[in-house]
């Protein structure tokens, strides 16, 4: 045996005398350089990641009515916005929100991509703009920016919970189908509306960046206060309105059968009929045959609200049961074109799937109902409500479903910047819906491999290598609306759920990552946390220094390419030395196999690289060696697999 082993080691050292090295571009004290965290902890936020004592932000709460006029397409709405401000600084003005705006002629919007549109609307026309301050209504001094407004104040409003009320009275053309995210569609039985960002709503102030005025230009999505709202909506007798949050008049809207259903559904794990499709052009499925109806609707501690009418919806409901014996109602509406086992008759089944799984492992869902929309927003999520695509059917909609209802944990609970930080949104979405497609139905749908991240259903740690190697690739920390279209889906969604994923299978451990993940929810649910809250935030709760993993795959799009540089073996103890050539760094997983079957494993720490380009490890061995492998599960994203395997002669 001794004589086999000198004359491998002969052959390989033969072979590589033969085979130019290459040259290692890694830099330990660039990957590993001190003063990630440029700011030290503070009252406000603390450095273990966690809001400090003097944590603060201001509130929104709404009072909001609407009307639809489908002969216009038309939305007549009046707001009260009761805002308090809750930080240390008096305001001279106050921004708002105007998403509508965006459907102008001459947007910012429209110069953002090469493509210019070709329909628009006239955006907000307001007929009124009011403040009420210390029990005096007057005339608000205000301009309109795109898609921002700024109310000048008379006078500052007092830190520490000063409190104004702004009243608008405003009216906008509903946008067809070029709305993307709020629009309506023509189906057989009527027209369906999704009605979103459809209210002047309150910019966000904090103590990070003051104001936050970013315009809305489409691709960022929103940053938002929470507070409380009550709402109306005012349509034709004939519509259904499936509002976010908790119908507030059922007898007047309703007629007695659809209550006795719905009463049903709420203690029913099978989803129940509440409008059948025959009952969809049956006028006595409505409780009255003529005029309009107001719909009211609550829904507290949520940062925005949005609704669906049509006269099309079929409609059904199942219980949701979450932790701690509590429970909510989970709905679809839906047209007869939508409707199949297939399709959207399944689609109650996933949402109530989708929310008790999110619930269990990670925060329980806070809202008393969850609603799925069919319509041509094709997967868009508010808080309570999502609009996914009515052409949908089986493993689409599911995964539609679990990732827009998965959106209520990130952004809408754990309130994250999504203009600017769209990968808080995106990524760490992307990230549980992993797990949950491979707790659903035994795995039906399992694994999630959208078409956008993982062509084919590949191995994604393959599927991120040409954007580690494209140099005009941005950085996932640019703003949402400045990552290239090209880009968005690998940058904002892939790339940050994969890390997520890298962190919690490969680095941390199911358990370390599971705990530290846990106490940033519930650390930062309904509040505004930033980035370097969440990396602060992993690196306390999972006890490492986290921070060249941050640098490396959040700050830059570097590559790894790790490799098996030398094997030698001698006596009964084999030397391997591995070589970290690009500047990422990974901990390296090394297994050793052997001609009787048996393979040895074992994984070199992340600081194995602190002062090293190359490492050369000894391992005591007994049997004859067959091959040396680093990362032999393909879960790293090598730049070159080739290098990573030693195979004896």
């Amino acid at each position: 045996m001794r004589q086999l082993f000198l004359s491998v080691t002969i052959a390989f050292i033969f072979s590589f005398s033969c085979i130019g090295q290459p040259k290692p571009v890694y830099n330990p004290a660039e990957t590993f350089a001190p003063g990630f965290y440029t700011n030290k902890g503070s009252t406000i936020r603390s450095a273990n990641g966690a809001p400090g004592p003097a944590y603060w932000q201001n509130r929104a709460d709404y009072t909001l009515q609407a009307t639809i006029d489908t002969v216009k397409q038309q939305l007549s709405g009046y707001a009260i916005i009761r805002y308090t401000n809750n930080s240390p600084d008096s305001l001279q003005s106050l921004w708002l929100q105007l998403d509508q705006n965006i459907y102008q002629k001459g947007a910012r919007s429209n110069y953002l991509f090469d493509q210019q549109p070709e329909q628009f609307t006239t955006g907000y026309a307001f007929d009124q703009v009011q403040i009420e301050q210390n029990g005096k209504i007057f005339t608000a001094d205000y301009i309109v920016t795109d898609t921002r407004m700024q109310v000048r104040l008379i006078k500052a409003l007092p830190a520490k919970t000063g409190k104004i009320n702004i009243r608008i009275k405003y009216h906008y053309t509903i946008p067809g189908a070029f709305g993307g995210r709020t629009d309506y569609v023509k189906t057989k039985n009527g027209t369906i509306y999704e009605i979103a960002q459809w209210y002047p709503r309150m910019c966000v102030y904090d103590d990070l960046t003051g104001w936050n005025t970013l315009p809305f230009l489409g691709s960022g999505e929103f940053y938002c206060e929470y507070g409380n709202f009550d709402y109306s909506v005012t349509v034709p007798w004939n519509m259904i309105v499936a509002g976010a949050g908790e119908l507030q008049n059922p007898n007047e809207v309703l007629t007695p059968q659809q209550i006795a259903r719905l009463a049903t559904a709420r203690s029913s794990d099978k989803t129940v009929i509440i409008r059948s499709a025959e009952e969809v052009t049956d006028p006595r499925s409505r409780p009255v045959q003529k005029g309009t109806l107001t719909w009211r609707f609550k829904m507290n501690n949520t940062r925005d609200v949005a609704f669906g009418a049509s006269a099309a919806f079929m409609w059904d409901g199942a219980r949701v049961n979450l932790p701690n014996g509590k429970k909510c109602l989970a709905m679809s509406v839906y047209p007869v074109e939508s409707d199949g086992n297939d399709a959207w008759s399944r689609s109650t089944e996933y949402l109530k799937a989708s929310i008790e799984h999110f619930s269990s492992k990670w925060f329980v869902y806070p809202y008393p109902t969850a609603i799925n929309e069919a319509g041509i927003a094709a997967g868009m999520e508010y808080p309570g409500i999502l609009f996914d695509g009515m052409n949908d059917k089986g493993k689409e909609l599911y995964w539609v479903t679990a990732h827009e209802i998965g959106h209520n944990w990130f952004p809408m609970i754990v309130g994250s910047n999504e203009r600017s930080n769209a990968w808080m949104d995106e990524g760490f979405n992307t990230f549980i819906d992993i797990y949950a497609s491979d707790a659903f139905n035994n795995g039906e749908y399992a694994p999630k491999r959208d078409s956008e991240y993982a062509p084919g259903g590949g191995n994604p740690a393959d599927e991120i290598l040409p954007y580690l190697s494209d140099s005009k690739a941005p950085s996932m920390m640019m703003a949402a609306d400045a990552i290239p279209e090209t880009y968005r889906h690998p940058i904002s969604y892939f790339k940050p759920a994969f890390g997520l994923y890298l962190l919690r299978e490969y680095i941390l451990g199911k358990d370390r990552f599971d705990y530290a993940f846990k106490r940033y929810i519930h650390n930062w649910a309904y509040k505004h946390p930033s980035p370097e809250d969440f990396f602060r935030t992993m690196d306390n709760e999972s006890g490492e220094d986290l921070s060249w993993f941050w640098r490396e795959w959040f700050y830059n799009n570097w590559a790894l390419d790790q490799a098996v540089q030398q094997v030698t073996i001698t006596d009964n103890k084999v030397q391997i030395t591995i070589a970290n050539l690009h500047k990422m760094v990974m901990p390296v997983v090394v297994q050793i196999a052997f001609t009787n079957g048996t393979t040895q494993r074992f994984q070199l720490p992340v600081e194995t690289w602190f002062q090293h380009t190359t490492y050369t490890l000894s391992v005591p061995v007994t049997a004859t060696i067959t091959s040396v492998t680093i990362d032999p599960d393909h879960q790293l994203p090598d730049a070159n697999r080739q290098n990573n395997v030693w195979a004896g002669k």
